[in-house]
């Protein structure tokens, strides 16, 4: 201090007088040193978003603490274009996403590093150091040494582009703004500026320079951000509400070292009568409650006030904002010790001293003589030889640990993003004929923390790769570890029960009644057929059991009872699909997926889907009959539609084909008796165009894309 230092100087030159010249101009340099109250230092405020304006301050992080930061580089944002199959043979669409590229100053002296980081209130880098969204992140601690971003260097030049060295900054490289409506999102990000807590006073030592030491401050903050026009701002506002100040020989907050001295002009207005100096003022000038407010790391560094009663009182609350990380406890320590302080701060003394006396300076503690207690020097005057204290009563209490609670606390979702599924079929469109082939995608994770993921598809054997856009929504997917019976299509299948098994235990099924299944309800691809479930029932963590199934589903009746264990078990619904077009279908073909989730499951999961086409064949004909006349066989069947799955009001589905055409096809114990066409859902074959009596006749219908599987009629 250099009240402490000139006093020194001054005793050295001029002896006692000159000490006392010296005290006096030492307190003329310390109110220029430390600034005038009115200035602004750090305060409590709700977590602010960034800022990128100009003469934005700086702030110098200790201990942990949740930050905003200020953006102090962006470029404009990226766009990228996908397109997605829409089926019934119209245009395919084309969606658009965006990804941002900027940078984001977070301290004015080094860092250890970055913990969580939130996005519009989401984690988006959780405590496991796991992203919930894709993006590149580098991380400058403020080293002395760091060079140059590579990204901004490569859009600003190397010779415009600053390494911002001694401060700590974070860059996103190509953050996904799919979840953040398409905009570069309020961020705000968990500092750890030095290990474990940071006690008050060195942090105040740091701030001044030096100048102000840490004397009796030993208080441990978990965090604290530095910040204000002068030093005198950036410090009282830590001081201050933590009951302490500054005096000559560092900061002070409780009984300790003092100077003894007797009150000369009050004993001279005893002994003539006089008024006395003792001032104590009405009970209700003291606050009957203080609140104190600070950031709560138990409450994600939400505010978090603590508060404390003056017993048998009543009268105004006042409330004290530390703009520090605190645990609770150490909050209503606080508040009762401010209590306790405010209250004695009504009882003053103003003492009248001769010149040997001043070097006591505002800030010292003294000792009236003949009296308990301690007292601190608010203000100090030297007039005419004569030196005026003005001294408020110390507390003697110490603080000491309170039981407290941070309240009821709803932390954001931290759920683990982990590797990636993914399934790909080629399926009939959910509504509609369609006209061109679609292959349906979907993916899901190995834990429930799991969102999405980017997608590549390889129509060449994996030569080269086509980036087709994100996942849907998070799919259903297991694996079967139960085997339903084989049974016919026609009946819904009360006695078979499948067993299904999950990833994770928030992947759940629910039952659907007899309408919501002919409304479509509960689909699912089981192997190679689509089935429905009516009832589902979990028996395990993670297992569940179907009943009630409707089988065969939408043309698939010859994959029932094909299922083996460890076949995979998809649910239809439509927001979990992604669909895509291939550009070559046929028998042999294969179309092979990608999916490369966030940052931490880089590799992702991979899939081989055959794209034959069969999506887009009529389903086979049913209710085969057969009249076998003198001279002929009368054959009549019914045909199926791939765009009537429902039967809507009682006549013929429509015929979704160009045209209408059927093969028919007679087989006798050694083999084929023939081939016939018809252009109608029956046929008449002349007795004599066979050899022999057929024993198995198969019918397919022939539609615009691909020829149905046979529907079979067995002869005895």
């Amino acid at each position: 201090m250099a009240t402490l230092v000139l006093t020194a100087v001054g005793g050295a030159v001029g002896g006692p007088i000159g000490a006392a010249l010296g005290a006096a101009l030492g307190r003329t340099v310390d109110a220029s040193l430390f600034a005038p109250k009115g200035r602004q230092g750090p305060r409590l405020t709700e977590l602010a978003v960034q800022t990128s304006s100009y003469a934005t301050q700086i702030p110098r992080l200790f201990g942990t603490m949740r930050v905003a930061g200020s953006v102090i580089w962006a470029i404009d944002l990226v766009e990228a274009r996908s397109s997605d199959g829409a089926g019934k043979g119209q245009p395919s669409v084309t969606s658009y996403s965006y990804s941002a590229n900027f940078a984001v100053l977070l301290s004015g002296r080094p860092i250890l590093g970055v913990r969580r980081i939130w996005a519009d209130g989401k984690l988006l880098r959780g405590a496991a150091g796991d992203w919930k969204t894709q993006t590149g992140f580098r991380l400058y601690l403020g080293g002395e040494d760091e060079q140059p971003d590579p990204l901004i260097a490569a859009a600003e030049g190397m010779a415009h582009t600053p390494a911002h060295r001694g401060c700590a900054y974070a860059v996103f490289e190509g953050l996904q703004l799919a979840d953040f409506g398409n905009r570069i999102p309020s961020l705000t990000f968990e500092v750890e500026a030095d290990a474990g807590a940071v006690a008050l006073g060195g942090i105040v030592e740091e701030v001044s320079g030096r100048a102000i030491t840490q004397g009796e401050a030993s208080l441990p903050l978990i965090g604290y951000s530095a910040q204000g026009d002068s030093i005198r701002a950036a410090v009282e506002g830590l001081l201050s509400p933590a009951g302490y100040w500054i005096g000559s020989d560092g900061i002070r907050g409780e009984p300790g070292a003092a100077c003894p001295i007797e009150d000369a002009a009050a004993r001279a207005a005893g002994e003539d009568g006089g008024r006395g100096m003792r001032t104590i003022a009405a009970s209700d000038r003291a606050p009957a409650e203080v609140t104190i407010g600070y950031y709560d790391a138990a409450r994600e560094y939400q505010t978090g006030v603590q508060r404390a009663v003056r017993a048998s009182s009543s009268g105004r609350a006042q409330r004290i904002e530390l703009p520090a990380v605190l645990e609770a406890a150490q909050a209503r320590a606080l508040a009762e010790r401010a209590v306790e302080a405010l209250d004695l701060q009504r009882e003053t003394r103003r003492v009248s001293l001769d010149w040997r006396h001043a070097a006591i300076v505002p800030g010292d503690r003294v000792v009236l003589t003949g009296e308990a207690g301690q007292w601190r020097v608010s203000s100090a005057t030297l007039d005419r030889m004569v030196v005026v204290l003005d001294l408020h009563r110390i507390g003697s209490a110490a603080l000491s640990p309170r039981n407290a609670s941070s309240g009821r606390v709803s932390p954001a979702s931290d759920a683990v993003h982990g590797p990636t599924l993914i399934a790909g079929f080629e399926l009939p469109p959910l509504a509609g004929a369609g006209a061109v082939p679609q292959v349906a995608i979907l993916a899901a994770g190995l834990l429930p923390g799991w969102r999405r993921a980017a997608l590549l598809a390889s129509e060449d054997d994996g030569q080269s790769w086509q980036a087709i856009g994100g996942t849907a929504a998070p799919a259903v997917l297991g694996t079967l570890t139960g085997l339903a019976e084989r049974v016919p299509a026609t009946l819904e299948d009360r006695r078979s029960v499948m067993e299904v098994e999950f990833a994770h235990d928030e992947a759940a099924l629910a039952g659907a009644d007899a309408a919501a299944l002919d409304l479509g309800a509960n689909l699912a691809l089981v192997g190679d057929e689509l089935l429905q479930f009516g009832g589902a029932t979990q028996v395990a963590p993670r297992r569940w059991r179907l009943r009630r199934l409707w089988r065969g589903r939408r043309g698939t009746e010859a994959a029932i009872g094909t299922q083996q264990i460890g076949d995979g078990f998809a649910l239809i619904e439509a927001d979990a699909i992604r669909w895509f077009e291939p550009r070559r279908i046929g028998a042999g073909v294969h179309l092979r997926v990608r999916a490369v989730g966030i940052a931490g499951d880089a590799e992702g999961a991979s899939t081989e889907v055959p794209a034959t086409g069969w999506s887009l064949c009529p389903p086979s004909p049913v209710h085969i009959a057969a009249d076998m006349q003198a001279g002929a066989i009368e054959l009549r069947w019914v045909r199926r539609s791939r765009d009537g799955w429902w039967w809507r009001d009682g006549v013929e589905v429509p015929l979704a084909e160009d045209a209408e055409a059927y093969s028919v096809r007679l087989f006798g114990v050694d083999g084929s008796l023939g081939d016939f066409l018809s252009a109608a859902p029956h046929i008449r074959i002349p007795a004599d165009g066979i050899a022999t009596r057929p024993v198995r006749i198969e019918v397919r219908q022939i539609g615009t894309h691909g020829v149905s599987a046979p529907g079979v009629l067995p002869l005895s």
